[in-house]
């Protein structure tokens, strides 16, 4: 061990004449570890509400969307799509339609976007029909019918029932016409919270509007259709199990009067990084008309925010360190002090200005090595139980999430050493440089 460590680990265990010095740097110490711990649990917190919004908003939406400019919705998809699907770092493609309708039962409505999709292709770009909970997504497996071909209207859009079910008659007869009537509605899907809210569950029938319309000689009349509710998913993401609603293609393209029109292509690609350069190559290939979004664009706003609140964090659980740094001054200070006399002894022996500095540098930097040791095993300690047992909990309605997640990342704690430690050092520079100006002569002129 050098000379001046030794000497500066040994300044941290000597009985003081004066206690209190020993009390600050005891402090300085928790209040070292306490700001290292609060900085690695609110960066693990703020990374894991990062990760856990991407993760569910890129596996619940495509990476990439095109769409036409004039919203008139695109023709003679098919070969577009198989065109676009073959472009490089494209992964999978598929059809969708989305459109804000009324969905109700009984009393209860809400409004929701109902999206229309071939599931063999949805669930290659998205992971949402795999939280499926209750039912099956296998009523969504039906063919799509032939492009070109003219879909006609069931009896049930053209004469519009009344919200709510029918109650079948008592003879068996009419008891069995009545499921065949429900088990020949088109399927859809809801989310779970908007099926508590309708108080659906499996099987039960839902009347969906759709605020398009159809012109009629009465006017603008909206369209409306019966669904038979095949099956409930779970997220876990609030915005989607409380607004979304699943179908297939040809039943969406029924209910608005669409033909063999869709309103976008939906891509997966094999770099979400990657996704903006991906869709700018992608509007290109499609032509003159087309533009694309890409889940960056999307949700730009909500990734900002995260990135000013990450800063905030740094800055206002930052002060924590910049106290107890203030106590370490304070401690070198008052040490400085009361070893006046040694200092001008082991001056008067022969130990360099430099040394004595470095001493002091060395007990200061020990304060803020130890305290931030402290702080890491605090942290991590802290962020495993809440990330693993789920301890605070919250509400999805607002956070779109039901717990706090925690994800500490190595990154992360490297910066928190190098300030800690760093801020730990800059409080060491004025007591060192005072201790190095000492003395011999008038240190030790009365002994």
């Amino acid at each position: 061990m050098r000379f001046e460590l030794f000497i500066a680990t040994r300044y941290l265990r000597a009985k003081r004449r004066q206690a209190f010095i020993g009390i600050i740097t005891g402090i300085s110490i928790v209040g070292v570890a306490a700001g290292v711990a609060s900085l690695i649990v609110a960066l693990a917190i703020n990374n894991g509400f990062r990760q856990d919004l991407q993760e569910r908003l890129i596996g619940s939406t495509s990476h990439i969307s095109l769409l036409r400019v004039a919203d008139d919705g695109i023709k003679d998809w098919p070969a577009l799509l198989d065109r676009l699907s073959k472009q490089p770092q494209v992964v999978a493609a598929a059809p969708a339609i989305f459109e804000q309708v009324l969905i109700s039962r009984g009393p209860r409505a809400r409004g929701a976007v109902l999206k229309g999709m071939i599931p063999a292709d949805e669930r290659k770009v998205g992971d949402l029909l795999n939280t499926i909970k209750e039912g099956s997504a296998d009523a969504l497996e039906e063919p799509v019918p032939p492009s070109g071909q003219n879909l006609q209207e069931p009896d049930d859009q053209k004469n519009p029932p009344a919200s709510g079910s029918t109650s079948p008659e008592d003879s068996p007869d009419a008891l069995a016409s009545v499921h065949a009537r429900v088990a020949a509605m088109p399927p859809i899907i809801l989310g779970k919270d908007m099926a508590d809210n309708l108080g659906a569950t499996v099987g039960s029938v839902v009347l969906v509007t759709s605020p398009q319309g159809e012109l009629t000689p009465f006017g603008m009349v909206p369209k409306y259709s019966r669904f038979r509710v095949a099956g409930i998913f779970n997220s876990g993401f609030y915005d989607y199990d409380s607004s979304w609603a699943f179908t297939r293609l040809s039943d969406a393209q029924r209910l608005f009067g669409l033909g063999d029109l869709i309103s976008v292509i939906e891509f997966k690609v094999d770099d979400i990084d990657k996704a903006d350069v991906v869709a700018r190559q992608l509007e290109n290939v499609a032509g003159k008309g087309f533009m694309t979004t890409n889940w960056k664009e999307q949700n730009q706003a909500l990734f900002h925010a995260l990135n000013m609140e990450r800063l905030v964090t740094y800055i206002t659980v930052g002060l924590i360190v910049f106290v107890a740094a203030l106590n370490i001054l304070i401690s070198l200070i008052m040490m400085v002090m009361e070893k006046t006399k040694d200092i001008a002894v082991l001056m008067s022996m022969g130990t360099r200005k430099a040394q004595v500095r470095n001493i002091f540098i060395a007990q200061g930097v020990l304060i803020g090595v130890i305290g931030t040791a402290i702080g890491l095993l605090l942290g991590y300690a802290i962020s495993y139980a809440g990330g693993h047992y789920h301890m605070i909990s919250l509400s999805p309605e607002v956070y779109s999430i039901d717990y706090v997640p925690f994800a500490p990342r190595l990154k992360d704690s490297l910066w928190v050493v190098l300030v800690a430690v760093g801020v730990s050092f800059i409080a060491t520079l004025y007591p060192s440089w005072s201790a190095g100006r000492t003395l011999p002569a008038e240190a030790l002129r009365y002994e």
